[in-house]
């Protein structure tokens, strides 16, 4: 079942940003008559985007999906923008072998163990390096594999890195790097791991990348296999076997290798889905054991915090329950459809047999101007005629 909710993200009416011609060329693609002339536009796009990569332009690349007047446009933007990098990093005419830079996302669970040293009282439980203890051995079965198209040319770097490695200002550095040939344009190749926060009594969801690159023909692609097959069980035991600390636990969700705009999409989308899997299986599982079903609400939110400025928020309650509603937070992204990341929402409610929820209509506050706290709604508070419920 899908839904329709409000969109939260603020979208600018009118720009005067350098950015302007290409938001241009993105409207009158999506309002085209024809499919041919939709077509035609988007060449003229991503021919100027393939410029920006390549002239070093990546906080001006960034730039760009602030300034776009709606979601359609964002998205617009961003699928042209995965079509551009792939043309910017085709081989040049004669190039035979060339090299492909790649990225797995993986999700982390992490988590102190219940038999954890006395510093779990504290505030931080431990903290998990983020740098995988042997790389090649995750290389190897990969190799084995052939999770990339049967490649087996290609090295992984031991550090996982954050979404801020691969993000769009990263883009024309990282477009460098495949470059075979030493010159003027070489750039250092460095990628530093970021450190996870393990704090007790609770769960985290961390989301990191692995990066490697493969030398290949030139006509043959790396990203065929987007499922993984059944290569990802044995890779998520071995990353979790190698991130597990002591008096921690890690269990590592990777996804497929896909191009560095791709695999950010992915990631995002797979940490945001794990993380509402556990906050409502943890939270509906205390709501039953102590007060019986509970309700729950799904609704849009601006908040200057997140990414675009709004996202959309999921709350659990029981009016049997004294208690404020627990909730839990969805960042929408310029990929994101609010209506699609809504319906992820719904059907993991369904999966965990909640039969009472409800979609608020309209774009609400950040927070409660009664207690200044952040906003999340009980089912028994939200006035008649503006909700939807489902059963």
């Amino acid at each position: 079942m899908s839904i329709e909710i409000a969109d939260p993200r603020s979208f600018p009416a009118v720009s005067g940003t350098t950015q302007q011609p290409l938001i241009h060329l993105a409207e009158a693609s999506l309002t085209a008559l024809s499919a041919s002339r939709a077509d035609e536009i988007d060449r003229t796009l991503v021919s100027a985007l393939v410029g920006h990569l390549q002239a070093d332009d990546g906080l001006w690349l960034a730039e760009l999906f602030p300034a776009a007047p709606s979601p359609a446009v964002a998205r617009h933007l961003w699928r042209r923008l995965i079509d551009a990098w792939r043309e910017a990093s085709a081989p040049a005419e004669g190039d035979r072998v060339v090299a492909t830079l790649f990225a797995l996302p993986v999700v982390i669970v992490a988590g102190a163990t219940p038999s954890a040293p006395e510093p779990v009282a504290s505030a931080l439980a431990a903290v998990l390096a983020g740098v995988l203890n042997d790389a090649e051995r995750v290389t190897a079965m990969l190799r084995e594999h052939r999770a990339l198209g049967g490649n087996l040319s290609f090295a992984l770097a031991a550090p996982l890195v954050t979404a801020d490695a691969l993000d769009i200002p990263r883009l024309p550095t990282l477009l460098a790097w495949q470059k075979l040939s030493p010159g003027a344009g070489s750039v250092a190749r460095e990628l530093h791991p970021t450190p996870m926060a393990i704090h007790p009594n609770q769960e985290s969801v961390h989301l990191r990348f692995l990066v490697g690159t493969a030398i290949g023909a030139s006509a043959v692609g790396l990203f065929g296999d987007r499922t993984g097959g059944e290569w990802l069980m044995p890779l998520a035991q071995e990353l979790s076997r190698q991130l597990t600390a002591t008096g921690v636990t890690a269990l590592a969700l990777p996804r497929p290798p896909q191009a560095p705009l791709l695999a950010l999409q992915h990631g995002r989308a797979a940490q945001r889905e794990v993380g509402a899997q556990i906050f409502a299986s943890n939270a509906i599982r205390r709501f039953r054991a102590g007060v019986g079903e509970p309700s729950a609400v799904i609704s849009a939110h601006r908040c200057a915090a997140a990414p675009g400025g709004g996202e959309l928020r999921l709350s659990l309650s029981s009016p049997f329950d004294p208690r404020q509603a627990e909730g839990f937070r969805c960042p929408l992204f310029p990929s994101d459809c609010a209506g699609d990341v809504a319906t992820m929402l719904l059907d993991l409610l369904h999966d965990c047999r909640v039969t009472d929820v409800r979609v608020v209509a309209g774009t609400q506050p950040d927070r409660d101007p009664g207690t200044g706290l952040t906003l999340l709604f009980k089912a028994d508070a939200i006035p008649d005629g503006e909700t939807i419920v489902f059963h």
